[in-house]
């Protein structure tokens, strides 16, 4: 019985962590790893302290890395293996608590601008790229010489961009090579025209030209998997690339090309999906990921008041990175909205799949802001500073009088017609700011799930009750429960002597016995 429904606890027990990933030559450890950079870097900036940043498939060479660098600076290196939320983000709060001056970010990057102002160097590896394979695959691909066309690539082959563009500059007159978005030295003065950044990457558009203009084409991938949500980078260009212009890809090692139309629309499709999930939704989970990032603050008080106005429940979660065990203890949330980095929003989900869709801002805002343009015309951001005031993709509220609030809308999920939102926006001063709390909870409900515990207000009594049932009191269910999160208690807890706790694994601990 129990090799039929589970494996047993010395199976578990024994069980061996996977590796580390494939250890890099000695030899190769310069070239792959940009070693005489990050020491220029390293020295140019007079940092004692440097913190490096190894994602999970590089930590086999962290220690040989650390060590030379030390050798050849004579700074003090600190490994950040156990980043905060994703490895795609700078662990600023990892370097903080190092004491490091600087920070060498290694592997992929979503070149999110970090929380707080830290000199960090990206070293994203040089990935072997077949030139004359690509520049065939791409002349098969685009066939007219006169269309323009963006050349594109994983951060692992952006060093191969250049020499590629040299290859068909020749009879290709308008092409445009994207380049990372690094950031720039502290204290630089650039005195050109700053280029277009968008996708983490930056794009020298010629004077009144514009990004919807250009095809593109994408080097990077293998060229073996049919599913796009495997990589996030990739995605977040079929997303946000314009849906008339053609999308293709090239595998660096072998330039076999693939017409990435339909995976676009695929993606596409099911965000639209989202979006129809999101406007049925009653209550909102709001999940705080990275807080590494800049403007995660203003963000979060942005999706709130957004639920606020679209008259939704909303409740604030901080789980850290969210597995389908932690979202299943919440079963009254409708859907989930991560509030992350762009890599880290259209992350792969995990095998066994969330039991509520996990959303990315962007669609929670398509969904609640009925200013916000059609499927058709609207971008797909996947950065969620782009929807803050600021941005040229800023779509205000309408103010509460508008008559937006007030166009009926039905499901295309149900086919039920949707009630007008029963709360307009408001001006609340608690909406712009996070306000510190002298009881730390796993749970924060807002404004609006907080008057759930009143009776039923004038504007629901149309609406059955099937559908109120839980939005309305999810607030008194969460207080309801045993478990209430993590809480001090500071002061009312015994102070007591070290005890011994239980032994083994949660399936079979040493003081229940055999049963």
């Amino acid at each position: 019985m129990e090799s039929t429904f589970s494996s047993s606890a010395e199976a578990a027990l024994q069980r061996e962590a996977g590796a580390a990933g494939l250890l890099t030559p000695l030899a190769d450890l310069d070239r792959v790893y940009e070693l005489q950079r990050v020491v220029g870097f390293v020295r140019d900036l007079a940092c004692q302290r440097v913190a490096l940043q190894f994602p999970d498939q590089l930590l086999g060479d962290a220690g040989v890395v650390a060590a030379r660098l030390e050798e050849t600076t004579g700074s003090k290196m600190f490994i950040l293996g156990d980043t905060a939320y994703g490895s795609c983000c700078v662990d600023v709060l990892g370097a903080e608590q190092a004491g490091a001056q600087a920070l060498v970010h290694f592997g992929p990057a979503c070149l999110s601008p970090p929380a707080r102002p830290l000199p960090v160097a990206f070293v994203f590896g040089q990935r072997p790229v077949a030139l004359e394979l690509c520049a065939q695959a791409f002349e098969a691909q685009n066939p007219d010489p006169t269309a323009p066309v963006a050349l594109l690539s994983e951060p692992a082959c952006a060093h191969a961009l250049e020499a590629l563009a040299t290859l068909l500059r020749p009879r290709y007159a308008d092409l445009l090579v994207a380049s990372p978005a690094l950031p720039l030295p502290a204290g630089s003065l650039n005195t050109e025209p700053e280029p277009l950044q968008r996708f983490g990457r930056r794009f020298p558009l010629a004077p009144g030209r514009c990004l919807e203009e250009y095809d593109a084409f994408y080097v990077g991938g293998s060229g073996a998997s049919s599913d796009p949500d495997l990589d996030p980078d990739l995605s977040r260009l079929l997303l946000g690339w314009a849906p008339e212009r053609s999308f293709s890809s090239c595998c660096p090692d072998t330039g076999g090309t693939r017409d990435e139309g339909a995976r676009a629309g695929r993606l596409r499709a099911r965000r639209r999906y989202l979006v129809e999930r999101a406007r049925d939704a009653r209550v909102v989970g709001l999940l705080v990921g990275t807080l590494g990032v800049a403007r995660h603050r203003e963000a979060l008080a942005h999706l709130r008041n957004l639920t606020r106005a679209a008259g939704k429940h909303s409740y604030v979660l901080a789980l850290g990175r969210p597995t389908p065990p932690k979202l299943a203890n919440f079963p009254e949330v409708d859907v989930f909205v991560l509030l992350a980095c762009p890599l880290g929003a259209l992350a792969p989900q995990p095998s066994g799949g969330f039991f509520r869709p996990v959303l990315s801002p962007c669609e929670l805002e398509a969904a609640c802001n009925p200013a916000w343009p059609s499927p058709g015309l609207a971008p797909h951001l996947t950065h969620y500073a782009d929807l803050l005031p600021g941005s040229p993709f800023h779509v205000p509220l309408p103010p509460p009088e508008s008559e937006l609030w007030d166009i009926p809308d039905v499901s295309l999920i149900t086919g039920e017609l949707r009630p007008p939102p029963a709360r307009k926006p408001s001006n609340d001063p608690g909406c712009s700011a996070l306000t510190p709390r002298p009881q730390l909870e796993l749970v924060e409900s807002s404004p609006a799930g907080k008057r759930a515990k009143s009776p039923l207000p004038s504007e629901f009594s149309r609406i059955p009750a099937t559908q109120l049932q839980s939005p309305l009191f999810a607030a008194s269910f969460l207080s309801s429960r045993s478990w209430q999160g993590l809480q001090p208690q500071l002061g009312q807890t015994p102070v007591t002597g070290v005890v011994s706790g239980r032994r083994g694994i949660a399936i079979a601990y040493e003081d229940e016995g055999s049963s």
